[in-house]
């Protein structure tokens, strides 16, 4: 690999401090997603025109989430990831505003429109990780790709305590005011993401690379791909379900929103010191004690229905996805060359958010038609299928791609 293909490199400060306006956008964005997933299913079931459409919103932010993950991709390459940060962040003023006069007109389409934008402006923020790795030296990338996930420990606080404060301000309009709030929330967002300085596309990185398929072919990429797709499909696809499952057993809007606040806490913190754990035991371990969680959530949920079951799947799932996605990220950047890597990342982000939108489409169904439980016992066949992925690499013990 030739050097000339790898980013310039950037003065310690100015990575650092990328770093951290990063992991700041991180807090404020991510609040913005837990705002939809907070008030989504519950709005849903309220203006849906059939109840089993009642997570419909959450889907279509995951198809918005897929759909828009290659275009920023491609914006990323041609004219630099600032750029694409700020029309993500775009996006997330609109999704506010939309959703508001949503609600106003209780018109359930336009929801989902609102919906889709927010998918949208989650899709740049998820390339955050990738642009604070992109940022320091090789031996520093999994800390300052943890570093930037850790500030969504702070969007678990905004985001429920935004929606508990702002929900009944407009009393005629329950929500209403709370998504105005995260219109602003996501403008903040822009004014931090304004002084993030990163090197422009190289003229390697724009002419592209190895074909994608021969990247997508490594045994290395492939299993990073599908631990990263069940990690989040499997943590969407029963967050999704949880809030309306926690309101059809008669627990409170506040119930639910200092559980999802607590389940988004532990999506984050540990990547205080994820990355650590990445470069002491290696990403597929950290990835299986992904795995184990996220099982051991499952089995909780399964054990009653009382609202301390729920609140501890929950947190439980929130710690399998930390470790499962982050792991992931952590192998999809040994996969691919420098110039290669906004295809490589947005490719891994849109397989992952793709796949994910078919169990979020699910989700909601399911839980209707069959309840809690069977949504639970569904989630152990893909966390197998993950388990058996690891595995066969691990005896198989891929080499690392040039990079």
């Amino acid at each position: 690999m030739s050097n000339s293909a790898a980013p310039p490199a950037l003065p310690d400060a100015t990575g650092t401090g990328n770093v951290l306006r990063l992991a700041v956008a991180q807090a404020l964005a991510g609040a913005n997603s837990v705002v939809v997933f907070a008030t989504g299913a519950v709005i849903g079931n309220r203006l849906a025109p059939d109840p089993a459409l009642a997570t419909l919103p959450i889907s279509i932010f995951v198809v918005g989430m897929a759909a828009c993950t290659l275009p920023a991709g491609r914006i990323a390459r041609a004219r630099g990831r600032r750029t694409a940060f700020l029309a993500g962040t775009g996006c997330g003023v609109l999704v506010g505003l939309l959703a508001a006069l949503a609600v106003v007109l209780s018109s359930f389409w336009l929801f989902c429109l609102a919906t889709f934008f927010g998918g949208a402006y989650a899709a740049v923020v998820l390339s955050f990780r990738f642009a604070a790795a992109d940022c320091v030296a090789p031996e520093r990338r999994p800390r300052a790709l943890s570093a930037v996930m850790a500030g969504g420990v702070f969007a678990g606080i905004i985001g429920p305590q935004l929606v508990s404060h702002t929900m009944d301000l407009w009393p005629s309009h329950v929500f209403a005011a709370t998504f105005l709030a995260q219109a602003a929330v996501a403008a903040l967002s822009a004014v931090v993401l304004l002084g993030v300085r990163l090197p422009g596309p190289s003229r390697a990185e724009i002419s592209g690379g190895r074909p994608l398929i021969e990247i997508a072919r490594q045994p290395r990429f492939v299993t990073a791909v599908l631990c990263g797709v069940v990690s989040y499909l499997l943590m969407n696809f029963l967050m999704t379900a949880a809030p309306l499952a926690m309101h059809l057993c008669g627990f409170t809007q506040d119930d639910a929103n200092l559980g999802l606040q607590w389940h988004v806490i532990a999506m984050y913190a540990p990547s205080f010191f994820t990355g650590r754990l990445i470069a002491r035991f290696g990403a597929p371990a950290v990835v299986a004690a992904g795995l184990a969680l996220t099982a051991v959530a499952a089995t909780v949920g399964l054990s009653g229905l009382d609202l301390a079951h729920f609140w501890a799947f929950l947190v439980l799932l929130g710690l399998g996805w930390n470790f499962g996605f982050v792991g992931a990220s952590a192998m999809v950047l040994e996969c691919h060359r420098p110039e290669e890597r906004t295809r490589v990342q947005s490719l891994n982000d849109f397989v992952v958010f793709g796949t994910m939108a078919i169990g979020s489409f699910s989700s909601g169904g399911l839980l209707a038609h069959y309840g809690w439980d069977v949504v639970l016992w569904v989630s152990f066949g893909p966390l197998a299928l993950a388990v058996a992925a690891l595995g066969l690499a691990a005896a198989s013990r891929p080499a690392p791609a040039a990079g």
